[in-house]
């Protein structure tokens, strides 16, 4: 059994043919499991995404009660605001008055004391006539 050149050639392009398929198969069968593990990471991430999504479902229903809780608490505090608002008010406008009042009276007493300073000398002016009268 002699080989011709075509028939060496052909025998040599299928064991190249063969090596190249079993190489291919190598190659899937590594491709299908790295495929099956990113299926598997795919459905983990899934349904890890679910639970945060329902965990975060959770927290905004309680988020929301909380400041409704707070809204209503903030409702009833605020005649409170309002209140010392008005009293500030009413501070302000007693220190207005009381600072008026003072000036007023400031005022009034220098007035006062004018008039005692003039008694005092009418007095003085009346109490020389009269010795004089007198002598």
């Amino acid at each position: 059994m002699t080989l011709s050149l075509g028939q060496l050639a052909g025998l040599i392009a299928a064991l190249a043919f063969l090596l190249l398929v079993i190489f291919m198969c190598a190659v899937l069968v590594k491709v299908a499991k790295t495929m099956s593990e990113v299926n598997q990471s795919v459905k983990t991430l899934r349904d890890d995404a679910d639970a945060i999504s329902k965990e975060v479902e959770a927290i905004l229903a309680k988020s929301n009660v909380l400041l409704e809780d707070v809204n209503g608490k903030s409702k009833k505090i605020d005649p409170l605001f309002q209140t010392v608002a008005d009293l500030s008010e009413s501070v302000s406008d007693l220190n207005s008055a009381s600072r008026n009042f003072v000036g007023n009276f400031s005022s009034s007493s220098k007035n006062v004391g004018k008039a005692t300073l003039a008694a005092g000398i009418l007095k003085r002016i009346y109490g020389m006539r009269r010795r004089k009268n007198k002598k």
